[in-house]
C-alpha cells in the first residue's frame, strides 16, 4: 500500500502543446504495472480546453466543479455540469474543457496500454469550441 499525502505531488500547468488557455493538473494516481489506471483532477479557467485527442482503452470525466464542454468530431459539443460523469470510448476523436465564460475542474480516468494513455491531434478550432445554442 501506498499513501500520497495531499499537497505532496505539486500541481502542474498543462502543456500548451495540447491545451489552450491555462489548465491545472494534479495528479492522483499513476499505478504501478500491471494495473494500468491513471487518474488526474483537471482545472480548466474559462475558455480552456484540451485538443483533439483519442485513448486507447477509453477515458472517464467526471465534473467535480463548474460548466464545461465535451466534443466528439462533426457534433456540436455538449454542456456538462458538476456531477455528471462522461464515458468516452476507445478510439474516439473528442476534447473537453471549460465554456467561456465558467471554469470547469474535472477527474479525468483512463488506463494505459503499452505505457501510452492518450494520442494527441491538433489544437481545437474556435468554431468546433463554441455550443449549440440553448
Amino acid at each position: 500500500m501506498k499513501i500520497m499525502k495531499a499537497g505532496s505531488q505539486p500541481t502542474k500547468k498543462a502543456s500548451p502543446d495540447w491545451f489552450t488557455g491555462t489548465v491545472w493538473q494534479d495528479p492522483i494516481v499513476e499505478a504501478p504495472e500491471p494495473a494500468r489506471v491513471r487518474a488526474l483532477k483537471v482545472a480548466f479557467e474559462p475558455g480552456a480546453r484540451t485538443a483533439w485527442h483519442t485513448h486507447p482503452l477509453g477515458q472517464t470525466l467526471h465534473v467535480v466543479s463548474g460548466i464545461g464542454l465535451v466534443g466528439l468530431r462533426h457534433e456540436q459539443p455538449k454542456i456538462i455540469n458538476a456531477g455528471d460523469t462522461v464515458w468516452i470510448p476507445s478510439g474516439e476523436e473528442h476534447w473537453h474543457g471549460a465554456t467561456a465564460d465558467n471554469s470547469m475542474t474535472h477527474i479525468a480516468i483512463q488506463e494505459a496500454l503499452d505505457g501510452s494513455v492518450a494520442e494527441w491531434l491538433e489544437k481545437v478550432s474556435d468554431e468546433d469550441y463554441q455550443p449549440a445554442p440553448i
